[in-house]
């Protein structure tokens, strides 16, 4: 048994996630999570809720509520979505915990004392209009690199290049719209990224193994125009962990707080002490995961997200535990992916254009999306969501090949044996010739998710179902019942433990389907199949099962075209 640290970027707090969020971060670090649960490790799976800076401060304020009140309402919100889409976390977060806030402030002051926090006379964005400094997201304007024209002050969506407000051309109030800016001078807490930018590419430089869209996008960031740039860590807000070394004050800083991207990442750290403290279990129960020197020099960390995500991930987040000097775990390895787009476009919030997170799990069960997303995972390339797409791929994969196949072969049984695993005659080389088969695509199941290889993953179950409708076709036990019911029965006991088989199997991709068949089969939990012919043997001749209702009902075409007009957006 390994242990496995993973975690999957933090949602932001301002408002309910679309589907490419989702399938950008927390689905696949889930059904990575459920999978290495079942190999028998130990894993450690972590998520929290973004709440600092512009963006949390601006949703609260169109909502019309106090900003901590907001936040509060749209972690439980996120928390149920979460649950209502199977994600197994063992703990969910908030980064505005007391336990980030003494870990941020901790890390400030180890990184101080190192010589890599400077303070800089730096020239911001102030709004007359609004009556204050705008930082970073509270400027939108047109992205000086790609055109872009509703970049953010931090960062374009666009082309994930780092901008500062003071870029962006036409910039205007988040807040207002106001575009009578001015540019006035204030201080501010740099993190010298670049006194450590040697450090970080030799390190990276040892990830041999890492996807190329993250090691291509830390290189970019390390190697364009003049290098890695120093990063500020704070910002003239409200909201946020307020700027301390430690327990005590920071003189000149007064009123400010730490940028919320210095602060989000070392939640992860948080959380997992908000999981001890939720278990009443002490620092030593969460510093084995993170602490090289209080255990966690055998854990291995993975991180999920977004290709937006991967700058801070691969450079700023090292950089901090890196600069802290002090035994902190880093990550040994980060997949990232690219976007989800949406009927030739992308989604959009303030448009309604796409499907958000509760719409999705409110007209469909929560299977259905992470089979087609996880199915469709944005790896290599961008990924195209079209409601025909969707349709098809639920229809084909889950309706027709793994649900038919439950159902058929429940029925039958029912019909001619009862509700129990019937006796009969013994396996022949059919059933031999499936168990090789199946010994080599399980193999194959599990070297692609071994190597976080997700989409291949998925579509290599998708042929393990497969490959049992061409078994059950061709031992057709409909018609040997009549003249050899014990041959049949031999089929039809072999194909009910096949059911069970994908249970386990495909546990990590949609869990409720499992859930499912193992209430029906009465079986409380089941081992990963290490040997494909003693799985396939579970279920013995007596043992009762419930034959299950529709486990994936089709999607008409006229749900489609309904939900295609519904979703389109303004």
């Amino acid at each position: 048994m390994s242990r496995y640290l993973i975690t999957s970027a933090l949602p932001y707090i301002n408002g309910i996630k679309h589907l490419g969020n989702l399938v950008g971060s927390q689905l696949p670090s889930d059904v990575t999570a459920r999978y290495l649960r079942a190999r028998g490790h130990e894993v450690m799976y972590i998520c929290a809720t973004d709440e600092h800076g512009t963006p949390a401060e601006i949703a609260a304020a169109k909502a019309g509520k106090p900003v901590a009140e907001y936040c509060a309402e749209m972690w439980a919100v996120q928390k149920d979505l979460a649950e209502g889409f199977g994600l197994s976390f063992d703990h969910f977060g908030r980064s505005s915990s007391e336990r980030n806030r003494r870990l941020t402030q901790h890390f400030a002051k180890q990184l101080a004392e190192a010589g890599l926090i400077r303070e800089v006379e730096e020239k911001m964005i102030y709004s007359p209009t609004d009556g204050r400094f705008l930082p970073d997201r509270y400027v939108e304007g047109t992205c000086p690199n790609c055109g872009y024209d509703s970049a953010r002050g931090d960062q374009c969506e666009n082309c994930t290049k780092q901008l500062d407000p003071t870029d962006l051309i036409e910039p205007r109030s988040a807040i207002s719209g106001a575009t009578d800016l001015e540019v006035r001078e204030t201080k501010h807490l740099f993190l010298r990224q670049s006194a450590m930018a040697k450090q970080l590419e030799a390190w990276i430089d040892t990830k041999a193994d890492w996807p190329i869209l993250t090691t291509s996008i830390a290189k970019k960031w390390l190697r364009d125009g003049d290098g890695l740039q120093d990063r500020g860590i704070t910002r003239d807000l409200d909201w946020g962990i307020p700027v301390q070394k430690g327990d005590a004050p920071w003189p000149g800083m007064e009123g400010k707080v730490f940028y919320v991207w210095f602060d989000a990442p070392i939640e992860y750290i948080g959380a997992t002490a908000e999981w001890a403290d939720a278990h009443e279990l002490d620092d030593a129960a969460w510093q084995r995961w993170w602490r090289t020197d209080l255990g966690a020099e055998d854990v291995t960390y993975l991180q999920f997200m977004g290709k937006d995500n991967v700058p801070f991930h691969t450079l700023s987040f090292p950089a901090t535990i890196l600069g802290s000097g002090e035994p902190w775990k880093l990550v040994d390895y980060i997949k990232s992916f690219n976007y989800l787009n949406y009927q030739g476009g992308q989604f959009s919030t303030s448009k309604g254009r796409g499907v958000f997170q509760d719409q999705a799990l409110a007209i469909l069960p929560a299977d259905y999306w992470r089979w087609w997303l996880m199915s469709n995972v944005p790896e290599t390339s961008d990924s195209e969501f079209t409601w025909e797409m969707f349709q098809a791929g639920v229809n084909k994969d889950l309706a027709d090949v793994l649900g038919n196949f439950v159902s058929r072969v429940t029925k039958f049984c029912r019909s001619k044996f009862g509700e129990a695993v019937p006796e009969g005659g013994a396996y022949g080389p059919a059933e031999e010739a499936l168990i090789a088969e199946l010994t080599t695509r399980v193999a194959a199941y599990q070297a692609h998710m071994d190597a976080y290889e997700l989409r291949k993953s998925a579509a290599e179950l998708r042929a393990i179902w497969v490959a049992g409708n061409e078994y059950l076709q061709a031992a057709a036990p409909w018609a040997a019942f009549k003249q050899d019911p014990d041959a049949a029965a031999a089929t039809v006991r072999f194909a009910l433990n096949l059911i069970t088989l994908y249970a386990v199997l495909s546990e990590p991709f949609i869990p409720d389907f499992s859930a499912r068949v193992r209430a029906a089969f009465g079986i409380d939990s089941q081992p990963w199949p290490e040997d494909i012919g003693a799985a396939l043997a579970i279920l013995e001749p007596g043992h009762a099962f419930t034959t299950p209702d529709v486990l994936f009902a089709k999607i008409t075409d006229e749900q489609r075209e309904g939900w295609e007009q519904q979703f389109a957006g303004a």
